[in-house]
C-alpha cells in the first residue's frame, strides 16, 4: 500500500498508509488498524518494543490519523541542502558524534528556499550556494521543554565549490565539515540517523 507519510521517531518509521491502494506489508512492520486517537496513540507505544522495526498506519472508519498525529504535535518547518561539488561529492557535517547533513528551522522572514541556502552557508562555512531544485521531504518528532514537535525538513539539491574552505559551525555542535564521494558515503550511511537514509538516497539516485 502506498505511504502518505513515513514519520520517524527515536529513529523509526512510523508509516501512514492510504487507505484506498492495495495494501503492501513491509517485513517487521505490522500493519495497525487506527479508527481513533486511542487506537493511534497505542501503534505509536508499540514503537518502543525492541523488536518492532516500524509500525504501519491503516485508517479504519473514516478517522484521519495523519491530522489526528500533527494535532499531538507542534509543528516546525525546516530546510537543508544536498550539495554537490564540481566532483559530484556530497557536503556532510558531524553534529554530537554523528554524521548529519546540513539543514535548520526556517525563519518567519524567509521561505523554505531561502533557509536552505543560507543554513548551508552558516553551518559549512560557504559564500556561493546555488539551488538547484527540490528533492524530497522528511518528517521526525523530538520533545523540547515537554512538548512534542513535529518537524518537516524540505531538501534540495545545491551546488558549491570544492575551492572554498569549509568552516564547521560549532556554536551549532558542529564538529566537521567534509565533502564525501561514494565509497566515504556508504560508509556514513552507517554512522547516521535513520531519518537521512532515504534523502541519501534519493540524492544518489537522482
Amino acid at each position: 500500500m502506498p505511504r502518505k507519510y513515513d514519520v520517524y521517531i527515536a529513529g523509526k518509521p512510523l508509516q501512514f498508509l492510504d487507505p484506498s491502494s492495495d495494501a503492501h506489508h513491509e517485513p517487521d512492520f505490522p500493519v495497525v488498524e487506527v479508527g481513533s486517537a486511542a487506537d493511534l496513540n497505542a501503534a505509536i507505544e508499540r514503537l518502543a518494543s525492541e523488536r518492532v522495526k516500524g509500525v504501519q498506519l491503516l485508517p479504519v472508519n473514516e478517522f484521519d490519523a495523519w491530522s489526528a498525529f500533527k494535532d499531538m504535535h507542534k509543528f516546525v518547518q525546516a530546510a537543508g541542502g544536498m550539495v554537490s561539488d564540481e566532483g559530484g561529492r556530497l557536503l556532510a557535517i558531524r553534529r554530537l558524534g554523528v554524521w548529519d547533513l546540513p539543514k535548520g528551522k526556517v525563519e518567519k522572514s524567509e521561505d523554505i528556499e531561502q533557509a536552505a541556502v543560507r543554513e548551508v552557508q552558516e553551518e559549512c562555512g560557504l559564500v556561493d550556494v546555488r539551488l538547484v531544485a527540490p528533492l524530497t521531504s522528511t518528517w521526525h518528532t523530538y520533545e523540547r521543554k515537554g512538548k512534542q514537535h513535529l518537524k518537516r525538513t524540505d531538501w534540495f539539491l545545491m551546488k558549491a565549490s570544492s575551492v572554498e574552505m569549509l568552516t564547521a559551525q560549532t556554536e551549532e555542535d558542529i564538529e566537521e565539515v567534509r565533502w564525501m564521494d561514494r565509497t566515504e558515503l556508504q560508509a556514513m550511511k552507517a554512522d547516521t540517523y535513520p531519518s537521512l537514509l532515504p534523502v541519501i538516497i534519493a540524492w544518489e539516485g537522482r
